[in-house]
C-alpha cells in the first residue's frame, strides 16, 4: 500500500512538472511573439553623424523639402534578413528603401518616370553607395515600380514632410509634432493622378499593415489665435506604407551629369572648362529662392550605362560631388 501511494506521489510529480513545463513554454513562446513584434515595427528613429564611404563624405539630416531626380536601384536576397541600419530586420518583400541622408524611418513617394508608377516607400536603410544611383528600392518595390528585371529606372524622390514627422514624433513619444504654417506642411507631390490599384504581396510575403486615420491640421487643437498645433496621436500614421500604385502624368525625360551647382558664374565657367576635357558640357541658369544658380552638365546622354561612364570621368577630374541628374518634361526638376 506504501509502495502503491510512493508511486501515485511520483506520478503526481511528474505531471506538476510537465504541466510547469508546458506552462513555461507557453510564456516563453508569448513572449517571443511580443518581442518580435515590438522589434519589426519600428526599429529606432535615426539620423546618424556625417559619414564616409569611398571618399564621398553624407551628411543625413532631417531635409523636409527632399526633391530629387535620378537614377534608382534595388536590392533584395543578399541582404534578406539581414538588420538595417536603424536596427530593423530587412524584408525584401516591404515597401522599404535605403537613402543616403534621409532620417531613419521617413516615408517617400517615388515616381518611376519611365512608366508614371508611383508607391510609397519608407527609409530604414543607408544607401545605396555605387556612384551615380540616389535610392534603393526593396525587391517588392521594385516590381512595384515596374523596374524589377531592368534593374535601374528615372526617379522622382520626394519626402513626405508631413507624414515623416508624424511617424518621428509617434516613434520618440512626442504630444505634438508642429506648429501650422511649419516647413512640415510642404506638399509638392506630383496631382496628375489618374488611377490607383492594390496590388497583393507576392505568394509566402506578409502584408504591409494598413496606416491609421489621419486627421487634418484643421482639427488640431489651436494653442493661440491663428497658430494651431497638431497632435502626433491624432495624425498617427501607419509604420508601413500601404501597398497601393497610383499612376501619374510623366513625360519626355533625358539624362545628364552634373558636375556641379554654382552661384558665380565665373566658378561655373571654369567648370565647364575643366569638364568639357572629357566629355562637352553646358552652362544652364536656374532661379531658386530668388538666387541665381549656374548648373554645368554634361549630356543629354543616351543610357544609364553612358550616364555611368561620365560620371566617373567627371569625378577623376576632382568633382567628387558630381551626379547623375534626370530632367525634363513630368520630372519636375
Amino acid at each position: 500500500m506504501a509502495r502503491r501511494i510512493r508511486i501515485n506521489w511520483l506520478i503526481l510529480m511528474g505531471l506538476a512538472v510537465l504541466v510547469a513545463g508546458c506552462a513555461e513554454t507557453q510564456f516563453l513562446i508569448s513572449g517571443t511573439k511580443r518581442l518580435q513584434g515590438a522589434s519589426a515595427a519600428n526599429g529606432t528613429y535615426k539620423i546618424g553623424n556625417p559619414y564616409q564611404i569611398a571618399g564621398t563624405w553624407y551628411y543625413p539630416a532631417e531635409e523636409w523639402d527632399y526633391d530629387e531626380t535620378g537614377i534608382a536601384s534595388w536590392y533584395g536576397d543578399d541582404f534578406h534578413g539581414k538588420n538595417t541600419a536603424n536596427g530593423e530586420s530587412y524584408d525584401m518583400n516591404d515597401l522599404t528603401a535605403a537613402h543616403r541622408t534621409l532620417p531613419m524611418p521617413s516615408f517617400v513617394r517615388v515616381v518611376n518616370l519611365e512608366n508614371g508608377r508611383s508607391v510609397v516607400l519608407r527609409i530604414n536603410d543607408r544607401g545605396p553607395f555605387a556612384k551615380g544611383r540616389i535610392i534603393d528600392v526593396s525587391r517588392r518595390a521594385a516590381q512595384l515600380l515596374g523596374f524589377r528585371d531592368k534593374g535601374t529606372a528615372r526617379v522622382r524622390v520626394q519626402v513626405m514632410a508631413e507624414r515623416s514627422q508624424a511617424l518621428k514624433a509617434q516613434l520618440l513619444g512626442h504630444e505634438t509634432i508642429a506648429q501650422h504654417g511649419s516647413p512640415i506642411q510642404v506638399d509638392k507631390l506630383p496631382k496628375a493622378s489618374v488611377s490607383a490599384e492594390s496590388l497583393p504581396p507576392p505568394p509566402g510575403a506578409r502584408a504591409a499593415p494598413q496606416p491609421q486615420p489621419v486627421e487634418s491640421a484643421a482639427a488640431a487643437p489651436t494653442s493661440a489665435p491663428g497658430r494651431q498645433v497638431a497632435t502626433a496621436e491624432e495624425i498617427r500614421p501607419g509604420t508601413m506604407p500601404e501597398p497601393e500604385v497610383t499612376t501619374v502624368a510623366v513625360g519626355p525625360t533625358s539624362i545628364f551629369v552634373q558636375a556641379g551647382s554654382f552661384t558665380n558664374y565665373q566658378n561655373a565657367l571654369r567648370t565647364k572648362l575643366m569638364v568639357s576635357r572629357v566629355s562637352p558640357a553646358t552652362i544652364s541658369h536656374v532661379l531658386i529662392d530668388n538666387r541665381d544658380f549656374y548648373r554645368v552638365r554634361v549630356g543629354p546622354l543616351a543610357s544609364v550605362e553612358d550616364a555611368d561612364r561620365t560620371l566617373e570621368r567627371v569625378q577623376a577630374l576632382g568633382y567628387p560631388g558630381a551626379r547623375i541628374v534626370v530632367a525634363g518634361t513630368g520630372s519636375g526638376s
